[in-house]
């Protein structure tokens, strides 16, 4: 009898386990509520390989608590505006299942920085230049200098001049 009531044990401790595992896992509705995504947002990152999670036996997803902050970083890239395509590549040099850290962090949003800094420069001269258009005097789209710079069609007239027969 003992052995029998040995391997029980074992086997209560292997699915306590399992269990302590599975109780740290979010459905898909417990991570988009702490999250702050939509579950078809969630989805929608699965599909991408963003993001990953387990299936049940009744074919219910389970994400392990680290995808939460894969997720803040995919929702902070974003708002960024770096492209999902960027994200993935960012992403991939993550491991899967360990929680990004600061170190991940840095490396990754340095690799960005140069891109967003050329982009905060860029809207930065279009800031000034809408400012200054009103000032310039043309008032209309059509003709101003900033809207359509260096136009070689200008000379030609209005209307569709390139497509003469």
């Amino acid at each position: 009898m003992e052995p029998a009531t040995e391997g029980a044990a074992v086997g209560r401790e292997a699915s306590t386990g399992g269990e302590a595992a599975r109780r740290s896992e979010l459905t898909v509705g417990q991570m988009a509520e702490r999250s702050g995504v939509s579950v078809s947002a969630l989805h929608f990152y699965e599909r991408q390989g963003l993001i990953s999670s387990r299936r049940t036996a009744g074919n219910q997803r389970r994400f392990d608590r680290s995808v939460l902050r894969r997720v803040a970083v995919i929702r902070a890239a974003q708002r960024a505006g770096i492209p999902l395509s960027a994200i993935a590549r960012a992403l991939d040099e993550l491991p899967k299942d360990a929680v990004p850290d600061q170190s991940d962090w840095q490396r990754l949003s340095s690799a960005w920085r140069q891109d967003l800094d050329a982009r905060i420069h860029s809207l930065e001269a279009l800031r000034d230049r809408l400012g200054g258009c009103i000032g310039c005097g043309c008032l209309s789209l059509a003709e101003c200098r900033f809207v359509n710079p260096d136009d070689a069609s200008a000379d030609r007239g209005t209307g569709a001049r390139a497509f003469e027969f």
